[in-house]
């Protein structure tokens, strides 16, 4: 662009000025080296002060420049001189476009619209470097976040490993020591103590439960295998494994498409949300519930509705959070809902609550395409 600027202008000299607070740089220039320079040295830092495109035949004969070191010898020998302000897309004044000789001349129109088209476009240059660079090191921060996100994972995975076997060891010491005293106690009519050990059996089961979904949480959705998961094959499974759970239920099943994922782990998905739509039913009422599916975008959105007891907006959020719990009387270690959302996201994905007409809760999940 400096090269063009000199051609159309016909002089021997060109640079591209950008001037900070104390220099000038001369980020690219033609017909010498470029350099840097204190700003008050610099001709161009006074036609920034002054404003607009400058042209001038002969610097030597301009009060504003005459005793500039460019133009009186200490810094060179300047005579004809032009500036075109470099101006930011909101304004602000960057440096020039500056244009000189050692000889006197002048410029016509189409030459000093020229200079100012180019002006235009060094800045478009410069300001598509600087997004560059900016986009540059964003990508750079993703990258070790994401690096970051993977050793986290796998150090989560490998604590909850560790933990749930340190865990799982005293756990099943207690467990089975508290068995052989209940088998002694059923032995004795009316011992006092059964009702004792009956409540701490529920307590170590309990534990049990929570170990294992915590180590689930932290193991899913670190590895997926990918392939076509259908669906309208799967939903039949899981309700018949959650025969039990659903006892009564009325489920309609809709229309459900194949999307492409861990089969394994989006069947566990579907299946905590069907069965969490059976547990939290109106009280006396028998559950009903119509999973189904639809194209939404670039993907697909499935739905478990229910005709339950329903979520507060408040609320539609937080339940995702590992061990929130809304109702404290459920069973579940409200693990299962943050479990949900952590393999959905590893999908690419997302997934809510929301309030369904007429009443109940609606559980969604949107996947993207492959």
């Amino acid at each position: 662009m400096v090269e063009m600027a000199a051609y159309v202008a016909r002089v021997p000299l060109a640079t591209v000025n950008v001037i900070t607070s104390h220099q000038q740089h001369q980020v690219a220039a033609v017909g010498f080296e470029a350099s840097v320079c204190r700003r008050e040295d610099s001709m161009c830092a006074i036609s920034l002060a002054i404003g607009g495109q400058i042209v001038v035949p002969d610097a030597s004969q301009d009060e504003r420049y005459r005793d500039n070191p460019f133009v009186r010898g200490p810094l060179g020998d300047v005579r004809f001189y032009a500036a075109q302000p470099l101006l930011t897309p909101d304004g602000f004044a960057i440096g020039t476009l500056c244009l000189f000789d050692t000889e006197p001349r002048e410029l016509d129109e189409d030459q000093k619209t020229a200079l100012l088209t180019m002006a235009d476009r060094i800045v478009d240059i410069l300001e598509l470097s600087r997004r560059t660079r900016a986009l540059n090191d964003s990508l750079v921060r993703m990258e070790e976040m994401r690096d970051e996100l993977v050793r986290s994972n796998e150090h989560l995975a490998a604590f909850a490993g560790q933990v749930s076997h340190d865990l799982r060891n005293p756990l099943s010491t207690v467990a089975m020591s508290l068995y052989l005293l209940q088998e002694e106690l059923d032995d004795e009519d009316e011992a006092p103590g059964a009702r004792t050990v009956e409540r701490a059996l529920r307590g170590t089961r309990r534990m049990q439960t929570l170990i294992e979904d915590l180590l689930a949480f932290a193991r899913v959705g670190g590895t997926l295998r990918r392939e076509d998961v259908h669906l309208a094959a799967e939903v039949p499974m899981l309700l018949a494994d959650l025969a039990g759970a659903l006892g009564g239920a009325d489920v309609t099943l809709g229309d459900l498409p194949t999307v492409c994922g861990d089969a394994t782990q989006l069947r566990a998905v579907l299946q905590n949300l069907v069965a969490n739509a059976a547990k939290f039913t109106r009280p006396g009422h028998a559950p009903e519930i119509e999973i189904s599916g639809h194209r939404s975008g670039e993907g697909w959105r499935i739905e478990v509705a229910d005709r339950g007891l329903g979520i507060g907006p408040e609320d539609a959020q937080r339940v995702f959070e590992p061990l929130v719990r809304l109702d404290e009387g459920a069973d579940g270690s409200g693990i299962g809902l943050a479990t949900c959302r952590r393999v959905v996201q590893a999908h690419g994905g997302s997934i809510g609550l929301e309030p369904r007409d007429g009443g109940g809760t609606v559980a969604w999940l949107w996947l993207p395409d492959a």
